[in-house]
């Protein structure tokens, strides 16, 4: 196991001196740092666990001087007045020489992948327990990781927690992380411990996986209906008539005619029907009185000849 993590479990299960003999590179007055996700110091600064790569071996040829403990990042005296103590660009060292090289502006830095509007597990590793509350804050969407880190750089506190459970040598809590979060931002965490007059600063990077929009719900389509003559009729839509229904041409009178209308029309209907039917009756009768008188002059013809002129 790396030196980070076999620090702190040390510390708390043999003691402080027990960890100094053990790993006499780390010096015995130190304190914490997150390991997961995990922080610029405790992947290059002394004991830390990613030295080897290169922005951990840029950010120690930057600082002119070897790294300070990877757990002992801390200034006094700050009293919750960080931004008066901590200037812009510096936010990562705690404006700490031991530490500048951690402020360089790179997009290669060690860092933790998650999901935007996950649900962060934090460990923060307590090589000496103190009591006291952490503020963890999150860059702001459109942080750009090729510039210093700035105070203007990050929003309120994503969480602020006091005295959270010491397991297995480490701090443990969780943050609800934003929504609209993607691409590369740093979790800054600031500890101000209570039993000391000590503030402790680090910053973990992190690669954001922004959530996957939802498809928009595709709206149906209202049914057409038809029209209903009767008050109070179910209307039926027209897609489920039968097709001899749907096909039928429409009446010559609509049915928006008043009741009063469309008596008047049916007797006017029933007039000519009246009309047409005795204009068949005379001109019938007619017929067969010409036709009879027809037959009489033929016969007539037949018997005794024609007339003599």
């Amino acid at each position: 196991m790396r030196s980070v993590r076999r620090t702190a479990a040390l510390a708390v299960a043999g003691g402080i001196a027990a960890a100094a003999t053990v790993l006499p590179a780390v010096p015995a007055l130190a304190h914490g740092a997150p390991t997961s996700p995990i922080s610029r110091t405790a992947a290059c600064a002394a004991g830390g666990e990613r030295t080897g790569t290169a922005a951990c071996k840029a950010a120690l040829a930057a600082n002119g001087r070897p790294f300070g403990s990877f757990d002992n990042l801390r200034v006094p005296n700050v009293a919750g007045k960080d931004r008066q103590f901590i200037p812009d660009g510096n936010l990562c060292s705690g404006d700490l020489p031991e530490f500048q090289g951690l402020d360089l502006a790179r997009t290669d830095w060690p860092s933790t992948k998650v999901t935007a509007g996950s649900t962060l597990d934090v460990t923060y590793a307590g090589t000496i327990p103190h009591e006291g509350s952490f503020r963890l804050y999150l860059t702001r969407q459109g942080y750009d990781p090729a510039k210093p880190l700035s105070w203007g750089d990050l929003g309120s506190p994503l969480a602020e927690i006091k005295d959270p459970p010491l397991r297995g040598g480490s701090y443990r809590m969780s943050v609800k992380l934003p929504k609209d979060r993607s691409g590369r931002h740093v979790l800054y965490t600031v500890w101000q411990t209570s039993s000391t007059p000590d503030t402790y600063y680090s910053c973990s990077d992190l690669v954001v996986k922004a959530v996957a929009a939802a498809a928009a719900p595709t709206k149906k389509p209202t049914p057409k209906t038809s029209r209903s003559a009767e008050p109070g009729a179910v209307a039926v839509p027209l897609d489920a008539q039968s097709p001899a229904v749907a096909a039928a041409p429409k009446a010559e009178h609509e049915s928006w005619l008043s009741p009063a209308a469309a008596q008047a029309d049916d007797r006017v209907e029933l007039g000519h029907q009246i009309v047409i039917a005795a204009l068949i009756v005379i001109t019938g009768v007619t017929a067969g009185a010409g036709f009879m008188r027809l037959r009489a002059a033929r016969a007539q013809v037949h018997r005794f000849g024609p007339p003599h002129r």
